[in-house]
């Protein structure tokens, strides 16, 4: 039977390259994004390449898009095997402005910022978890700048959002054990994206392998933080 994955925020970046990766591996792919070009044209480019990658629109920051979502999956008898958190953003003030302290920071940043890299993932495992076949995953992209062990000052609202985002992992990797779902928190690394920046050191084959490694092992740990496929501390 083949696997189904479902990956948040990937017209681009990680996402994109996710979707890429797992269906090299013989995974039937969902690629979600809020622009429906874009996600299309991600698709489309997939499927040039022979990859089984299907494109729906999904906005994690909007109830009725997940809805719409989780019903088309519903009326259409689809199950998911993986289910990857990737949608985020990125709204903080470069370092050397003000406001980069959490003393000045504006509160719509903190208040958007959680809304897509925390609420999103809440909203869309609350909708899609029913559809989750036993042995499914959750993978939730975090980031090492969430880690309460190397805490420090600057980028507090998008900090605080992977902090939280990681508690959310340790929540429903708890409350999803009966049902035989793991569920982790992935950081990808400084990777070259529209967020990371040109001078990151990683190529994004690099920052998803962490991710995709946890979709296809056989027996998966569940409420870990990882990097580089190693257990890292929150």
């Amino acid at each position: 039977m083949t696997k189904t994955a479902l990956v948040t925020g990937a017209n681009k970046g990680l996402g994109y390259e996710t979707c890429r990766k797992l269906a090299e591996k013989g995974f039937s792919v969902l690629l979600t994004a809020r622009n429906a070009r874009a996600g299309q044209q991600a698709a489309d480019r997939l499927n040039d390449q022979g990859l089984d990658v299907s494109f729906r629109v999904l906005d994690v920051a909007s109830d009725e898009s997940i809805g719409q979502l989780a019903a088309y999956l519903g009326s259409n008898g689809m199950e998911i095997d993986v289910l990857v958190n990737n949608a985020g953003v990125f709204l903080d003030p470069p370092p050397d402005r003000p406001d980069a302290s959490i003393f000045f920071t504006d509160r719509a940043v903190l208040r958007a910022t959680m809304e897509t890299n925390v609420y999103g993932a809440i909203r869309v495992a609350q909708a899609l978890n029913f559809l989750m076949r036993p042995g499914g995953r959750i993978i939730n992209i975090s980031s090492g700048m969430g880690q309460l062990s190397e805490m420090n000052g600057h980028c507090p609202a998008y900090r605080i959002s992977k902090t939280a985002l990681n508690a959310v992992t340790r929540i429903m990797a708890h409350e999803l054990k009966h049902a035989g779902i793991s569920v982790n928190s992935v950081c990808p690394g400084w990777v070259k994206t529209d967020m990371g920046g040109g001078d990151a050191p990683l190529e994004p084959a690099q920052g998803v392998d962490t991710a995709v490694w946890l979709a296809t092992i056989e027996d998966c740990p569940s409420g870990g933080f990882f990097r580089e496929r190693k257990v890292i501390d929150w």
